[in-house]
């Protein structure tokens, strides 16, 4: 059966509309606060079929993905109480445990490092916020991670692009049912951790 080819078409189609940059800043924003989609997930087509724009569509994906940040810092905040049983409905509650735990013992950096990587990031907005983490700092260390992350990102798809592009249509289901299982078992691992 195959799902991630179409799905990958249709993503790169939609990466060439008009309003795509709309679509990749709504998505970046609500990434970071509490929506559990990736904005990578159209960055990637959208500097394939745009390269020369790969610049800007990383600063907009940073910039969008920082004002959902702080979004996330607000709702940890100022509505911990009323966002706390969406955090254990969604099964976050040991992420977000856990995420304190790094808090604690790291600061700043732990916000820096989540910018950074593919751990949820949400869970660190909404954690620093109702950790009353102060507030510049925050800002400052999801703007770096943040950015180092999308214009990594970007810049090796603008780089490789044309020739990474027929491996990943020779291999895309392939890679999507590889990404789906390293998934699965990133979060059975941190389940039972």
């Amino acid at each position: 059966m195959k799902l991630f080819a179409p799905l990958y078409n249709k993503i790169l189609k939609l990466s060439a509309h008009k309003q795509a940059p709309k679509y990749l800043a709504s998505l970046s924003f609500a990434e970071s606060s509490f929506f559990p989609i990736m904005p990578d997930i159209m960055l990637i087509p959208m500097v394939l079929s745009k390269p020369l724009n790969w610049r800007y569509l990383a600063l907009l994906t940073t910039i969008s993905s920082v004002l959902g940040g702080i979004l996330g810092y607000a709702l940890g905040y100022w509505l911990f109480d009323s966002v706390q049983p969406y955090i254990v409905q969604l099964n976050y509650q040991g992420h977000f445990e856990l995420a304190k735990q790094w808090f604690a013992e790291w600061g700043v950096w732990v916000v820096f490092v989540a910018g950074f990587s593919p751990i949820p990031y949400k869970i660190f907005t909404v954690t620093a916020g109702a950790l009353s983490m102060l507030f510049w700092p925050f800002v400052l260390a999801s703007l770096i991670g943040r950015g180092m992350r999308f214009f990594l990102v970007a810049g090796l798809v603008a780089y490789f692009g044309e020739k990474i592009e027929p491996f990943v249509l020779q291999y895309i289901e392939r890679l999507g049912w590889a990404v789906v299982a390293i998934l699965v078992i990133a979060v059975a691992y941190l389940k039972f951790l």
